[in-house]
């Protein structure tokens, strides 16, 4: 069985291309300035016809992953509509796979996304997923900042 693994380096604010169908469009750029290691993949793009999404992600950290906070926002056409914050790696008996990543290896993890709690009316939305190594968020290690097209109401 032959396997291709992907990496591409992203030009900053360059947007790349994530997937469309008849009622999505995603895309994603990274928020700093620097190119990054990195390939996000969603499987299906739709949301009409599906409220779990596999999602895979491909990533070579350029620190190592011992402290990881994540801030989630999203944006509904221009207003803020969530917040969330999540401390996934506190350095002692962490529970995910990305605790413990080196600087320079390549971060392999796939992992499913429920959308069945949420109803995503038509709209444009902007989510920004952050990534800090210490707890006053000074220190990010990623941002990326995904557009979301819903074309068609769900309901």
């Amino acid at each position: 069985m032959f396997g291709l693994l992907f990496f591409i380096l992203f030009t900053p604010g360059v947007s790349e291309f994530l997937c469309t169908s008849t009622d999505l469009e995603m895309s994603y750029t990274f928020c700093d300035s620097t190119a990054h290691a990195f390939m996000f993949n969603l499987t299906p793009c739709n949301i009409m016809e599906t409220d779990k999404w596999k999602a895979t992600l491909n990533w070579i950290p350029r620190s190592d992953i011992t402290f990881l906070k994540i801030v989630f926002n999203i944006w509904y056409d221009g207003a803020k509509v969530f917040h969330w914050k999540e401390l996934l790696c506190s350095g002692t008996d962490d529970e995910y796979s990305v605790c413990e990543t080196l600087k320079g290896e390549t971060l392999v993890e796939e992992f499913d996304i429920k959308g069945s709690r949420t109803n995503f009316p038509k709209g444009n939305y902007d989510v920004v997923i952050q990534g800090f190594s210490d707890d006053s968020e000074i220190n990010m290690v990623i941002c990326l900042n995904f557009t979301m097209i819903v074309k068609q109401d769900i309901y």
